[in-house]
């Protein structure tokens, strides 16, 4: 265990380190762990003990784009308690993972672009101290990862992913994920890029595509959009074939199909 000091402004010094059982985690399961603290010269009064989901998100701003940190979910993991000095406390927890949190690794692989963290707060001495940022990987839920490989039996290759500020219909985050493709096979004379998010549910999830369509003569290229349901009992075949069809109904805007 790699422990980090804390509360340093108050003179506390009392040391903390979390870890995750499964630092890697699909939407939906519960994310599991202990938060180990270790006390200082004093005995201290823990107020609390605090854990914060957040995402780098992109924000643009008139011409401009920057990124910031935003939290999707903070919940209190422990009340109050006595530190005594020196003494070690171990604080076991359970979250829920949001169904709408975003995916940030495939396959094992973390998703370029992503990055998913969880950050230990502690309250003590009447003030709030933040740890640093613990990476978390979060993988596809089962029809999540059909729809991507999907993609990638039609030829779109994997561009990058990024997290947009703002909120889709349907959906409770104040971002959106966008995992981009460039355009292969058949549909490279139709479209460009292609982008995919995810609003996934309990029982269900909608699917959004936007492809970046290729200008023909006379004409420029423009944006299209498809959303579909996927529900998580539905046979694999069936999947493939609603993709199939937003993909055909975008290209048949501009007369291709």
């Amino acid at each position: 265990m790699v422990f980090r000091k804390l509360m340093a402004a108050f003179g506390a010094g009392v040391e903390v380190d979390t870890v995750l059982t499964n630092a890697t985690v699909r939407p939906g399961e519960p994310l599991r762990g202990v938060v180990n603290f270790r006390g200082g010269g004093s005995d201290y009064k823990v107020e609390g003990i605090y854990l914060d989901l957040t995402a780098v998100v992109e924000v643009e701003s008139g011409d401009n784009e920057y990124k910031t940190t935003y939290s999707f979910l903070r919940q209190q993991v422990a009340g109050t308690f006595q530190l005594a000095a020196r003494a070690e406390h171990g604080q076991p927890f359970e979250i829920p993972m949001p169904w709408e949190t975003p995916i940030s690794a495939i396959s094992g692989h973390a998703l370029p672009g992503m990055r998913l963290g969880v950050r230990t707060e502690l309250a003590l001495a009447g003030a709030l101290d933040k740890g640093d940022l613990d990476p978390l990987f979060v993988t596809p839920l089962p029809a999540q990862e059909h729809v991507i490989g999907a993609l990638d039996r039609l030829g779109f290759q994997f561009k990058k992913a990024d997290l947009e500020r703002g909120t889709l219909y349907g959906s409770t985050l104040p971002f959106f994920q966008e995992i981009e493709y460039y355009a292969g096979g058949q549909w490279r004379r139709h479209f460009n890029e292609l982008e995919l998010t995810f609003i996934a549910g309990a029982r269900q999830m909608e699917v959004i595509l936007e492809a970046d369509q290729r200008g023909g003569f006379l004409t420029s290229s423009h944006d299209s959009y498809n959303r579909f349901t996927v529900r998580y009992d539905d046979p694999p075949g069936s999947v493939d074939q609603a993709l199939q069809r937003g993909l055909e109904q975008m290209a048949r805007r501009r007369g291709w199909f």
